[in-house]
């Protein structure tokens, strides 16, 4: 394991991954205030807390199993999809699209029966975009911060040793240790500017949903599955290390545009709607 002991950490990554950990923690945070500012009294927490059950249901348990036999285990299925990045891709953004919008569609059209209001829709995305950051990004920003303090005390053993990493485990843990070890401002910026991005296409992509259940067009389903999709290429490419971080967070920035500017005018006729 003598890699590890020619890796360095400076000031700059401890710096850069806790004020990372403090930003995404305090954006959920953020998004829910503002949105409970403007519209104080009109909202249901309940509408906040499906949304982030939706997300943990229909990714964390529900995605999770079928990745467990897809990619995770050992099997012909597995090693196709692992072995070839176009069956990656594909997979990745088909399981994402349909359980993600598909666990929205189902809340509002089964469950969520009452308070229907465009507000509390909007409340309903931030749910489950926030819960996502605290669930996903936010532990593994974590972990790397901590990895980043053990290896900056200068005992790398005690931190090997800690972090319970062996001869066996080398390979698999050598990819968070150099990633906190390169981590800096312009990382903390990249995956701040992300988050945003995500939270505004998860609440859009929530209200196209909603839309699509309050006209009884499921077509509008299928719209947020194509869209989900389209979104989730680039980061599905990065992953496979096909293109550069920050082309990834283009993509993202330019999907966010599209959707916040589509969902803002089903927002607007779900609102002529009610007062009709």
């Amino acid at each position: 394991m003598s890699e590890f002991y020619d890796i360095s950490f400076t000031t700059t990554n401890i710096v850069s991954l806790g004020l990372t950990v403090l930003l995404l923690f305090l954006i959920p945070i953020v998004f829910w205030v503002a949105w409970h500012k403007s519209h104080k009294g009109e909202l249901k927490l309940k509408y906040l807390l499906f949304g982030a059950i939706g997300f943990i249901v229909s990714v964390r348990v529900l995605e999770l199993g079928v990745h467990a036999i897809c990619i995770m285990s050992d099997n012909p299925i597995s090693r196709f999809i692992n072995g070839n990045t176009v069956a990656y891709v594909l997979y990745g953004i088909v399981m994402a699209g349909v359980f993600e919008e598909c666990g929205r569609y189902i809340i509002f059209k089964y469950i969520l029966k009452k308070d229907k209001t465009r507000e509390n829709v909007v409340l309903y995305g931030i749910g489950h975009a926030g819960i996502e950051v605290w669930t996903v990004v936010l532990p593994m920003i974590l972990l790397e911060l901590a990895v980043a303090l053990m290896f900056s005390s200068g005992d790398i053993s005690s931190a090997l040793s800690t972090l319970n990493i062996t001869e066996e485990t080398a390979a698999s843990a050598l990819p968070t240790v150099l990633s906190a070890s390169q981590f800096g401002i312009g990382m903390l910026l990249l995956f701040t500017l992300e988050r945003i991005f995500v939270m505004f296409i998860h609440i859009g992509l929530t209200v196209i949903v909603f839309y699509g259940v309050s006209e009884k067009r499921k077509v509008f389903l299928c719209l947020a599955i194509l869209l989900h999709m389209l979104v989730d290429v680039f980061p599905a490419l990065y992953q496979r290390a096909v293109i550069p971080m920050w082309l990834c967070e283009v993509w993202l920035a330019v999907w966010a545009v599209i959707i916040v500017i589509l969902s803002v005018k089903l927002y607007k006729k779900i609102k002529i709607q009610a007062e009709g």
